[in-house]
């Protein structure tokens, strides 16, 4: 994960949580994990941030564990989900993780977050963690001609979708699509790919 952008969300984890935790629940993404994943099964968010849909997909029959870099988010996903398992886990390379762990993997807007090199590495290991048959949902927040940091110094990298596209070549695309989000008002294009067996 780019450096600045980790140490952003270390330093100001309490904030961004409570601003996460203030906006209307994520509808849109709500339906699709309901048409989509594999009801009870082992389920992972990658890049969890303050756990508000780990505590989610626990509530609503998606055995859940997060994991993200940032510690300070760690600490507010434990804080607020006590029963919840939260680890630590950094893209690409998500150690400790073994392949073909889960049923259904969620990395909701995390990808625009890494350096350019890191980004297809890192769609590769999250299809690796993935079961033979099993769901992930991936979004990013589109960011158009070159690579951008906000106020906070968080990157929003450029994202090559042709190359996203060819790390699931042999797998079944259940949606692909660019969307305004419903939660944040933000462009992201989000997919959903069914691992071929």
């Amino acid at each position: 994960m780019d450096r600045a952008t980790l140490a952003a969300y270390d330093r100001e984890a309490a904030a961004f949580a409570a601003d996460w935790h203030a906006q209307p629940a994520p509808a849109d993404l709500h339906d699709i994990i309901r048409r989509v994943f594999i009801p009870g099964g082992r389920t992972a968010d990658i890049g969890c941030g303050s756990g508000r849909e780990v505590g989610w997909l626990n509530v609503n029959g998606y055995p859940a564990e997060g994991f993200d870099a940032s510690e300070g988010l760690l600490t507010e996903a434990r804080a607020r989900y006590p029963g919840a398992s939260f680890r630590p886990a950094m893209l690409p390379d998500l150690t400790g993780i073994a392949d073909s762990s889960f049923d259904n993997v969620l990395c909701e807007t995390v990808l625009m977050h890494l350096a350019r090199n890191e980004v297809v590495p890192s769609v590769r290991r999250l299809r690796a963690i993935m079961k033979p048959d099993g769901i992930l949902y991936l979004s990013w927040r589109v960011t158009a001609d070159a690579d951008q940091r906000d106020a906070h110094g968080r990157l929003y990298a450029v994202i090559d979708l042709a190359a996203i596209r060819e790390v699931f070549a042999s797998d079944a695309a259940l949606l692909d699509e660019q969307v305004v989000s419903a939660s944040s008002g933000k462009v992201i294009h989000r997919m959903v790919v069914k691992k071929t067996a």
